[in-house]
């Protein structure tokens, strides 16, 4: 068994032992990798939903520790191995150590928080790359309620309370007011916050509340009937605000504003970016009933299902797929007109297909689109009476239209 240093301090960054063994391809989950057992150790393996230290042992490289219970710890390394029964020098990486105990201390806090006010229990706890979630069993959850909780958890962190490890027995975990149970049997490791907090834990943690400096809030939302709470504690906090800052300094800049002027400005402008886009949309509406009229000029006209039709066809070069479906409504808003349109895409890499008729008109939109679209190697599909489709081999667009032109014209 290896002895877990990390459970009677948490700020033990440094530290020697002795190498029980090594497996140069170990299995499980470490196969294929160099996995060192020690007698003792400070690395924190991953568990309880706080990924594992780094560090170095002896000139090796300590990438991953995976708790293996009873059997021990695992450190997989990266180099050279130790030699098994050599004492060997292990060294954490603190700054890594300082972020994990005080998201897991803020865990802590947040989530007895959330008891205290609410009677609402954390269900689950993540901690992720750039931030931490808890599932808390909060079935009202408002922005007012989180911030209730959150204004509770950071007023335990500025009192700077105790945070102390208890080793205790069942009977006595059994008498305590924990915050959640435990199905480790056996005497139970203890995280005690100063008249505030009790709860099973084989994390690593703060000496004292303090430390964690600050807890913030990103978001919350609705997940699986719990109530999901994204937040960050300690130095994330300040990474966070240098994001966030740096972001709302930038947008600040583009309107040559003061950083908290920003947000009425940017929504100043998009009230008046609407503005422009219905009165851009009622101008092109204008635009495409005049050019569909050019248009219908160079339409042919074509016995179809032994109804006369006007056929237009017609290719364009980097016209999107919005404006060629407004042009289409505008020439088949007269009676007995088809329009077979298409564009190919500035750069060449792409062509898109439009095809609609009139409601008296004949043929079918969908059929010929798919047989269009196989030629141009895409897909596409619709109605009877209007589809849409492209493909990338865009050279094969005006043998497309006028398959499709073809395919009508025979159609009885």
């Amino acid at each position: 068994m290896t002895e877990r240093l990390y459970y009677h301090d948490s700020h033990l960054a440094e530290f020697d032992a002795r190498v029980l063994r090594v497996e140069d391809d170990a299995s499980g989950a470490a196969a294929g990798r160099t996995a060192v057992t020690l007698d003792r150790t400070a690395f924190y393996p991953t568990g309880g939903g706080q990924p594992s230290d780094t560090g170095t042992l002896g000139a090796a490289r300590v990438v991953e520790c995976i708790d293996l219970e009873e059997a021990g710890v695992l450190h997989i390394i990266e180099g050279a191995p130790p030699d098994v029964g050599a004492r060997v020098a292990g060294r954490i990486d603190w700054p890594r150590r300082l972020d994990h105990l005080q998201q897991h201390t803020g865990q802590h806090i947040l989530s007895q928080a959330f008891v205290r006010l609410f009677d609402a229990p954390t269900r689950a706890f993540r901690m992720l790359e750039r931030d931490c979630e808890i599932d808390v069993d909060l079935r009202d959850a408002s922005d007012e309620r989180i911030e209730q909780a959150l204004a509770l958890a950071n007023r335990i962190i500025w009192e700077d309370r105790s945070v102390r490890v208890r080793q205790v027995s069942p009977a006595e975990a059994a008498a305590l007011p924990l915050r959640k149970d435990s199905a480790r049997e056996g005497d139970l490791r203890i995280i005690e916050i100063e008249d505030f907090d009790l709860s099973p834990c084989g994390g690593t943690h703060a000496a004292r509340t303090g430390e964690v400096g600050i807890i913030a809030v990103r978001s919350w939302e609705r997940a699986k009937g719990l109530t999901r709470v994204e937040f960050l504690a300690g130095g994330r906090v300040h990474a966070d605000y240098r994001r966030a800052n740096d972001t709302a300094r930038a947008v600040a800049a583009l309107f040559s504003a003061g950083r908290d002027d920003a947000p009425q400005l940017a929504a100043r402008l998009i009230e008046e970016n609407k503005t422009l886009l219905r009165r851009l949309r009622a101008l092109e509406e204008i635009a495409a009933r005049v050019e569909a009229e050019e248009l219908i000029q160079t339409a042919t006209t074509a016995t179809v299902g032994d109804a006369p039709t006007r056929i237009v066809t017609h290719a364009f070069t980097d016209r999107d797929a919005e404006s060629l479906k407004r042009l289409a409504l505008s020439i088949i808003s007269r009676p007995g007109h088809i329009a077979l349109l298409g564009s190919s895409d500035a750069d060449g890499r792409a062509a898109r297909l439009i095809f609609a008729r009139a409601a008296d008109a004949h043929g079918d939109m969908n059929a010929l689109m798919r047989e269009a679209c196989a030629l141009l190697e895409g897909r596409g599909g619709g109605r009877p009476d209007l589809a849409q489709g492209g493909g990338t081999n865009v050279q094969q667009l005006p043998h497309a239209l006028h398959t499709a032109a073809d395919r009508l014209k025979s159609t009885q």
